[in-house]
């Protein structure tokens, strides 16, 4: 009989991060974010504990784990105030798409850095034009030599001022048919004609947003990852684990303002009692903490789904869990606001500084629309809308 209760190794792991990231917090993270500085030292304590790349194979210097002990990771430095997005990207969409689909000779060289985060890797999909659609990536490569020759541009794409090297997303021409097919390559960040700028946003990350520019990267035929005609199957295999630890992302934003909100209403007294006692205030949390707990448990099923090979089954669920997820997160953190009064839009507080945070979730990476979607046409059957 299951209790849907985590193994007792996994809470541990939870317990074990949790322990870590509190000694840096929501306030340290936010000075850092504001001040224009990086997270590295936390990026490296998680390393050096063994847990950020703890999805990856031992062999590589991962910890054997599955999506589902990352996305952990993922949550709990969430909860403590510190989420660390590229954790989305370099371990759990890079780190899983090398270690499935890369040769031997591209794991031993991507994958150590990757877990002990020497090697962070972006991940670039997006594009100015395409948007969501990645049926619309006009990032191609083209044979040249033995080597292959990129160009395009990408957009919003996370940390590669931190990334050593960038996943890309770009299309080949199929010699047969004359059809683009997408392939991913492996690039560096310092290669000659890979250019990008900085994205100035809203939000209130330590992690930048940029976009890139590729004019005639010159690449060597190992660049490619995986087959060339592998297509979207490879490209599905790092979105899955995306979804995952997005939802992680989210539910952890919302437990930190869950927490921080429940513990400001036991103690705020206005009228005779605190203002927990009211339900006005009380019900948007506890709605909120329900909803949250709902998304837990689907980001629990979708990773176990990915972890157990189920790859059609656990496209719905990690879509569900994301989209869950980022309502919950949005719902928290605007109750979390709101319980706060006035405080909850000052600086002191830290609560609004979430509220892009938790949005960014309905959005991204992929848009809360898509994945209505997704639900519509592939669980319920429906007509395809687009």
């Amino acid at each position: 009989m299951s209790t849907f209760t985590e193994s007792e190794e996994r809470q541990e792991l939870r317990r074990q991060v949790a322990r870590l990231a509190k000694g840096y917090g929501r306030q340290w993270f936010v000075e850092r974010a504001r001040s224009g500085e990086k997270t590295t030292e936390l990026w490296m304590e998680i390393a050096k504990a063994g847990y950020l790349g703890i999805n990856i194979p031992e062999e590589y210097g991962g910890g054997g784990g599955g999506i589902g002990d990352v996305a952990a990771v993922c949550e709990e430095l969430a909860a403590q105030g510190s989420p660390l997005l590229m954790m989305v990207v370099s371990p759990a969409i890079c780190g899983t798409v090398i270690a499935r689909y890369g040769s031997e000779e591209q794991k031993q060289r991507w994958l150590p850095g990757i877990c002990d985060g020497t090697g962070t890797m972006a991940f670039a999909i997006t594009e100015p034009d395409a948007g969501t659609n990645s049926h619309n990536i006009t990032t191609t490569a083209r044979r040249d030599g033995d080597g292959w020759v990129l160009n395009g541009r990408k957009v919003y794409i996370s940390g590669v001022d931190e990334a050593e090297n960038v996943l890309v997303v770009a299309r080949t021409e199929d010699a047969r048919t004359g059809k683009l097919k997408p392939c991913l390559f492996v690039v560096p960040t310092d290669a000659e004609g890979f250019e990008f700028t900085a994205i100035p946003m809203e939000i209130v990350s330590p992690e930048q947003q940029f976009q890139v520019f590729i004019d005639d990267v010159r690449l060597p035929a190992d660049a490619l990852v995986g087959d060339e005609d592998g297509g979207l199957v490879q490209l599905f295999a790092g979105l899955n684990p995306e979804r995952i630890m997005a939802a992680s992302f989210s539910t952890g934003l919302a437990r930190h303002a869950l927490e921080k909100a429940s513990a400001y209403a036991r103690e705020r007294t206005v009228f005779k009692e605190p203002i927990g006692a009211h339900q006005a205030v009380a019900h948007p949390l506890a709605t909120a903490h329900i909803e949250n707990e709902l998304a837990r448990l689907m980001t629990q099923k979708a990773s176990a789904l990915v972890d157990a090979g189920d790859d059609l089954a656990a496209g719905e669920a990690a879509n569900m869990a994301k989209y869950a997820a980022a309502e919950a997160a949005v719902h928290a953190v605007d109750a979390a606001v709101q319980t706060h009064g006035g405080n909850g839009i000052t600086q002191e507080y830290g609560m609004a500084g979430l509220l892009v945070a938790a949005r960014a979730g309905r959005i991204a990476p992929v848009s809360r629309e898509m994945i209505l979607n997704f639900v519509a046409m592939h669980s319920l059957g429906l007509p395809k809308s687009y």
